[in-house]
């Protein structure tokens, strides 16, 4: 039964009502319901059946971000969380998620999705995480700062071996090798972006391997990683310090650059984890201390989480403006998803549920201490 009177509907209806959200209402985050299907699907699935019942087109609202942010605001998503997420969870702790064979999914799902609709959305740098807003007026001036302020807190110099974990599109160690003069290797497992980075870094001291972190053995005087410790999971957080202890001297320095959760967690979203980013898990202060433990000395812990809402909006005009442009296998329900995405990740940020962290780590601590720019 799911018409007026379904108490499943009214169920729904009371809920949305604890948020500020009214169905059919006439603010912009008032949703407009058009398959009475959706409450029961919401109310069985959670968020995933929140997400795909919008990727069909079964509800709409002017305002997703702010939609969806409103539900974070009043947890409803851990109230009304589904199987699926309970099924996550049980999975996420008996089983590594992010074995070689696994990790490279992601690869394949979400970063080789073709490298038109990353041109599009990213801006003039192909770097797909937060910008740092601090005296930035556009996304492109923003992307240009983070690379900026993590060249400087790694304390770059000519002649420097720089590592990049997760190197994406190469950015990152362009910029290093033209502004600094260092060398650069850089891993990933995108198939799509080791092509594109190659191509951007010809002609300087850089190498783009298609490779598993987990297989680097070879001495660096930096080691970075921006964006790519998402994808490492719980069981990897202390294999992952230890690659990185090996490769740096005592007087070596990494500049880890990630997304967090304020909780510790052994699954994703049920939603992010079919559609967007497979296998992933964000890390929480906790897991990330204790795979530190023994291994770094935890020079400086700098969150501007804030300013990801503001690199998810340029995201989001981007993209927009360039639907008509891409490729038809960029159909109406992609397009959906994509919208759901971005909006439901300006929402998480803005909430303040995730935070985004760079941490500098050094194996002996610096001598007289170390002074992280801002």
């Amino acid at each position: 039964m799911t018409g007026t009177h379904s108490p499943i509907k009214r169920r729904v209806e009371g809920l949305l009502a604890e948020a500020g959200v009214r169905v059919d209402g006439e603010g912009p985050c008032d949703p407009r319901i058009h398959d009475e299907r959706f409450h029961a699907r919401v109310l069985a699935q959670g968020s995933l059946g929140l997400g795909e019942s919008y990727m069909d087109g079964w509800w709409d609202v002017a305002s997703l971000d702010g939609f969806l942010a409103r539900l974070m605001q009043a947890r409803l998503d851990q109230r009304v969380s589904g199987w699926q997420a309970a099924l996550d969870r049980l999975r996420g702790r008996w089983f590594n998620l992010q074995t070689r064979r696994r990790s490279r999914e992601v690869g394949r799902r979400h970063y080789d999705l073709g490298n038109d609709l990353y041109r599009a959305m990213l801006g003039r740098r192909l770097v797909y995480s937060c910008g740092y807003w601090r005296d930035a007026a556009d996304l492109d001036a923003a992307q240009e700062a983070k690379l900026d302020l993590a060249c400087r807190k790694l304390g770059l110099a000519p002649g420097m071996r720089v590592l990049d974990i997760g190197c994406g599109w190469g950015e990152l160690l362009r910029f290093a090798a033209r502004r600094h003069g260092v060398e650069g290797v850089g891993i990933t497992i995108s198939q799509e972006q080791a092509t594109f980075a190659r191509e951007l870094c010809d002609g300087l001291p850089v190498e783009i391997r298609l490779q598993d972190y987990r297989d680097v053995d070879e001495r660096f005087d930096r080691v970075v990683s921006i964006g790519m410790f998402e994808h490492v999971g719980h069981a990897n957080y202390a294999t992952f310090m230890d690659v990185v202890r090996r490769c740096l001297p005592d007087d070596g320095l990494c500049l880890l650059h990630t997304i967090g959760s304020n909780l510790s967690h052994r699954a994703t979203d049920p939603w992010i984890a079919r559609y967007i980013f497979p296998n992933s898990m964000l890390p929480s202060p906790a897991q990330i201390a204790t795979a530190v433990e023994g291994r770094f000395v935890i020079e400086d812990w700098h969150n501007f989480g804030t300013d990801y809402d503001l690199t998810l909006q340029a995201w989001r005009r981007n993209v927009e403006q360039a639907w008509d442009s891409l490729p038809p296998r960029y159909d109406e329900r992609f397009r959906r998803m994509w919208r759901f995405y971005l909006a439901g990740s300006m929402a998480t940020f803005r909430t303040r549920r995730a935070q985004l962290w760079q941490l500098v780590l050094s194996p002996q601590g610096v001598a007289g201490g170390y002074v992280a720019p801002r």
